[in-house]
């Protein structure tokens, strides 16, 4: 967990290696530290993103920034829950202040980036 210039606390998603809904799931509930009671099911998903109580502490007033990383494979090998993905980030973006979810542009953290820079 790191901060941004903007005073967010800032989570990484790295969705590298992710193939099914499965590991997505399971990468969500481990990057983001979702409950032991997280469901693994997209309603779940939705609603522990929206939940500020589960948010780190501090991030309730500075606000929450996660950053989806190594996406690409898994949007490209399952294009039809990728976009579910997408929809439940920007439905809990816009459910409450505070929560802005975006996509990094590289791959994740474990391979090298497709993008220069």
């Amino acid at each position: 967990m790191t901060d941004d210039p903007a005073g967010r606390i800032v989570l990484t998603l790295d969705l590298g290696g992710v193939t099914d809904k499965a590991g997505l799931m399971d990468r969500c509930a481990r990057d983001l530290a979702l409950p032991e009671w997280f469901g693994r099911n997209w309603d779940a998903l939705a609603d522990c993103l929206s939940d500020p109580d589960l948010w780190p502490e501090g991030a309730v007033d500075r606000g929450l920034l996660v950053v989806v990383t190594g996406w690409r494979a898994y949007a490209e090998t399952r294009p039809d829950e990728w976009q579910v993905a997408e929809e439940i980030f920007a439905e809990a973006t816009d459910r409450g202040p505070g929560l802005f979810v975006t996509l990094g542009l590289g791959a994740s953290s474990e391979e090298a980036p497709d993008q220069p820079g």
